[in-house]
């Protein structure tokens, strides 16, 4: 095998490794070369690409007069990115992010193109999320601030008139809705440092221990009321670690809040912790729902709310904080889970954080 032969060997592996889709095409256009993430993302094999025109198989949305490609070709721009979509050989149409760049001989004649494209459904889906969330804030946030406008000025006119027991019940509702904006208002500032990526902790040693038993005390009450038996099994004296005692409080909150909410009465919350060499680890298993398989990848990811919530509150920030204010730590989390048999997510807690604290100081300097 001569030299010329392993070079186009070991192009072609380094095309057919790639994260992407890409499609190579000769002078006349028609494709030469289409990855595994091509025929992925299309549902056509290299076998039925291979020798067609590229808009025979992609079918693009900019296809025609504004294909990209022409562009590229008439040399009014030498590389194009867009967002387009593509028609996967099932009918589904699929959005991409597309890039292609023509290629030419040092005369200048064309010898070919590549066009290479990322599937940004996802993508696009966070999007939506984001903006739909931010809807959602200020609806709920006006919402709260009606009330409380509305009830304070019946106050100012009507209280010598009011009845003491009506007076009392509308300051309840006033507190009520001022609490309600209070925690909206902290979801907001929540999701403004994940975005941003600043979530300053405070380090200083804590007891692992008396944390996880005054959760348990709390969330038993909480656990009745969803008809839920809720267990801690800690079998160990639990040591000591540097940590940020409210934002962990935060993480174990958001995950025992997650495994009533998705659980089934009469079920259990089991929360279990342990030393493990320089870590420990803290369980929290459910016996709900569970999630599935195609939401697990993205369970963490901002506004993410999977298919299984239906009507459930919550604006999809619980578990992306949880992996935030953990990683922060230099721990880890993650989760398994089978639909209809519950869910466990690990917390896995370095016994030492210095590194993580100089970081998280210098942020809040």
């Amino acid at each position: 095998m001569d030299s010329n032969t392993d070079n186009l060997a070991f192009f072609k592996f380094i095309i057919d490794s790639l994260p992407m889709a890409v499609v190579a095409l000769d002078s006349d256009l028609k494709i030469t070369e289409f990855n595994p993430w091509a025929e992925k993302i299309t549902g056509h094999t290299a076998a039925e690409a291979i020798g067609h025109y590229c808009g025979e198989i992609l079918q693009g949305g900019m296809c025609g007069g504004a294909c990209p490609l022409k562009s590229v070709l008439s040399r009014s721009h030498c590389f194009v990115r867009i967002r387009t979509t593509v028609l996967h050989k099932n009918g589904q149409t699929i959005p991409v992010r597309f890039s292609t760049a023509g290629l030419f001989d040092k005369g200048g004649n064309l010898i070919g193109a590549v066009e290479t494209f990322q599937d940004i459904s996802h993508v696009l889906a966070l999007e939506r999320e984001r903006a739909n969330l931010t809807s959602m804030f200020a609806h709920d946030m006006r919402s709260s601030l009606s009330g409380i406008h509305g009830l304070g000025l019946r106050l100012m006119r009507k209280t010598a008139d009011m009845a003491l027991e009506d007076r009392m019940t509308h300051l309840e509702l006033i507190t009520r809705e001022a609490a309600k904006l209070e925690s909206l208002v902290d979801d907001f500032l929540e999701f403004s440092r994940l975005e941003t990526g600043r979530l300053g902790l405070h380090f200083s040693a804590v007891s692992l221990d008396r944390e996880l038993e005054e959760l348990f005390d709390v969330y038993q009450v909480r656990a009745a009321q969803h008809g839920v038996k809720l267990e801690l099994q800690v079998t160990e004296i639990l040591p000591v670690v540097e940590a940020d005692a409210n934002r962990l409080r935060r993480v174990f909150t958001n995950l025992l809040d997650n495994a009533l909410k998705f659980s089934e009465e009469n079920g259990a919350v089991t929360i279990t912790a342990k030393e493990s060499g320089e870590n420990v680890l803290v369980e929290i298993t459910d016996e709900g729902i569970g999630i599935p398989g195609e939401d697990l990848p993205y369970v963490f990811d901002l506004f993410h709310r999977g298919s299984e919530v239906g009507t459930r509150e919550g604006f999809g920030l619980g578990l992306a904080t949880v992996k935030a204010i953990v990683e922060g730590h230099g721990g880890r989390v993650f989760v398994a889970s089978q639909p209809g048999r519950g869910s466990t997510f690990t917390v896995l807690l370095p016994k030492h954080a210095q590194a993580e604290r100089h970081l998280g100081e210098e942020e809040e300097a």
